[in-house]
């Protein structure tokens, strides 16, 4: 990629194999740059935000296998290559959909050795329709909504553009393809610069209007974060298209988006109750398949009629064949619907409750570590952790451990490839535990990919280390793995989780304001306390986990817990329910001085 030709001295009207190429270099440069902004854009005010990290390192690892790649002579070529090596490298879930949307942009250029105007707003269109894809629940005030009004931007203004040699007495815009009288139509003459600069502004617009679709931004103060990222992406497009390089030191910021609203509007700031749950109910039955002789517009109805039928529903794929996963309860018209999108086959169903003979039946009490020799005719672990000693706990259980966690988290790529160790060493099947929200995507993608080569891999849905204990506690090596992961999902949902942090900037959250200092005490994911000693508000979160009952407390013991937390935690628990088992883990994960687990 090093030693391009200088860029022009005017707007580009097509993009080719140079420009991709500095479109690359100069993406890279700018997420170095402002990845710590985009950090501090999380929805909490912890210091767990990463996005801003995960982008630059998936950007930047694409980039370093793409210049191992032998030499590219056309630009859809080199961004086929790029796409999938950002899915290889991709990290958290914003890199995970980063790579989407690279791989939906180069299916729409496919073809082309040069991206025209009409190419490059088709190629835009195809990212927001794959990314969008990528996420079983999307949610409109993400990097999805900014991906939507790009791409609708983009189609717009290559539609609206006037040729430059038409007269301007000339009445009607000419529809892409056509040309009055000879003239070239507005293909060409619209040129790429006046697609990315639509596309550009109009995400800086969709990315200001989030926090009124999102309260969490709002409250928080904050815009989205993986929409910030995106709308970096489209600043290097629009500065390469435009003929200009790009200043990672920051110059130019007067045109670069706010990250961070004024003030939200009054009707946002009015703090809403929140939502009220427990643990969902397990479905009956998890269904698998792959998919052939489909499209993709059937395989959007598919996944629609999933989405309808149950939950955890993963259609992914493309070019002929596609892998399907989802519980339900009715396994049968589960399959029905793959017969209406195409021709499933490698069907199956296998039961999720008691009820039908493979529910948990491992008990809370006498947690045993499995030894790592043991597992090699059954089931093996992947799992993600973020200290030491969860690093060694899981270990003992015979899992290859990959390290996940706030600006480290796991690649794709690592997750394949200790997938793949197991995998050598003899394992039939391999489950995987990302033990982190923001590694669940890149789990499923590296799930998927390892599917490919022929090696069955299944994805636990665990979001916090407590919930992988927990599915650690039921795992059975001499079964299959897909008879694990049902026992395991179900350990995993049925454990409520919390955590205490420390604040490192004031914001507005579930619990109330706060400032740079105080203690936070998060129940299921969300601030609800907010205090100023660590022993109280831990105290606090155990009450809370414990109202409505429980047999097992696991307590899992940060880098920066102060002396006598543990204590606490455990006095709090024995006192409020007299026999319960308290399991204390020396985790060694920063940020969070202590996690709690309540089973």
């Amino acid at each position: 990629m090093p030693g391009d030709a200088p860029p022009p001295d005017g707007p580009l009207t097509v993009l080719d194999l140079v420009a991709v190429r500095r479109w690359a270099v100069l993406t890279r440069s700018l997420f170095a740059a402002r990845r710590a902004e985009i950090d501090a854009l999380n929805v909490f005010p912890v210091p767990d935000g990463d996005t801003g990290t995960n982008l630059y390192l998936t950007f930047d690892g694409a980039v370093e296998r793409t210049l191992a790649t032998p030499e590219l002579s056309s630009a859809d070529e080199l961004l086929a290559v790029f796409a999938k090596n950002l899915l290889w490298t991709a990290r958290g879930n914003s890199g995970v959909i980063l790579s989407q949307l690279a791989r939906g942009l180069a299916e729409g250029c496919a073809g082309s050795a040069e991206i025209d105007a009409a190419t490059l707003a088709e190629g835009l269109q195809h990212a927001e329709a794959r990314a969008r894809q990528a996420v079983t629940d999307p949610k409109e005030g993400t990097i999805l909504t900014v991906a939507r009004a790009m791409a609708e931007a983009a189609t717009s203004s290559v539609r609206a553009s006037v040729p430059a040699s038409v007269p301007a007495s000339v009445p009607s815009v000419p529809e892409p393809g056509s040309a009055p009288d000879g003239q070239p139509d507005d293909r060409e003459a619209a040129g790429v610069h006046v697609v990315a600069l639509a596309a550009l502004e109009a995400a800086r617009e969709a990315l200001e209007h989030t926090p009124e679709q999102l309260e969490v931004l709002a409250r928080a103060g904050v815009v989205d974060a993986g929409g910030a990222g995106l709308v970096v992406l489209l600043e290097c497009l629009e500065r390469v298209c435009a003929g200009q390089r790009a200043h990672p030191d920051g110059e130019g910021a007067e045109r670069r988006s706010r990250l961070r609203p004024d003030a939200p509007s009054a009707a946002l700031s009015a703090a809403r109750p929140p939502e009220q749950g427990g643990a969902d109910a397990v479905p009956a039955f998890e269904v698998m398949y792959l998919l052939r002789d489909s499209d993709d517009a059937a395989v959007d109805v598919l996944r629609s009629r999933l989405v309808e039928l149950g939950d955890s529903v993963l259609v992914v794929g493309g070019d002929g064949e596609w892998n399907v996963h989802a519980h339900v309860d009715d396994a049968g018209a589960a399959v029905e619907a793959g017969i209406e999108a195409g021709r499933p086959h490698r069907l199956r169903i296998t039961a999720l409750t008691d009820d039908h003979g493979l529910g948990a039946t491992a008990g809370h009490h006498g947690r045993t570590a499995t030894t790592a020799g043991s597992h090699r005719s059954g089931a093996a672990i992947v799992a993600c952790a973020a200290g030491e000693g969860l690093e060694g706990l899981f270990e003992e259980a015979g899992a290859v451990v990959v390290r996940s966690g706030p600006g480290r988290r796991a690649s794709t790529g690592g997750l394949i490839d200790a997938i793949r160790e197991q995998h050598g060493r003899g394992a039939s099947g391999v489950v995987v535990l990302p033990n982190d929200g923001d590694t669940l995507l890149a789990a499923a993608a590296a799930v998927r990919a390892v599917a490919d080569d022929g090696i069955e891999a299944h994805l636990v849905h665990v979001r916090t280390a407590v919930q992988g204990i927990a599915a650690l506690a039921v795992f059975e090596p001499t079964a299959a793995a897909a008879a694990n992961v049902l026992a395991m999902q179900a350990a995993a949902s049925a454990t409520r989780h919390g955590a205490v942090t420390i604040a490192n900037r004031a914001a507005l959250t579930s619990g109330g304001p706060c400032e740079a200092g105080d203690v936070l005490g998060v129940v299921d994911g969300d601030v609800v306390i907010v205090g100023s000693d660590e022993l109280a508000v831990a105290r606090e979160v155990v009450h809370r986990l414990l109202a409505s009952g429980g047999e097992l407390v696991t307590v899992v013991a940060g880098v920066e817990a102060p002396d006598g937390l543990l204590d606490a935690v455990t006095d709090e628990a024995r006192s409020a329910h007299h026999g319960i088992e308290v399991s204390l883990v020396d985790g060694g994960q920063a940020v969070y001085s202590v996690l709690l687990g309540v089973e």
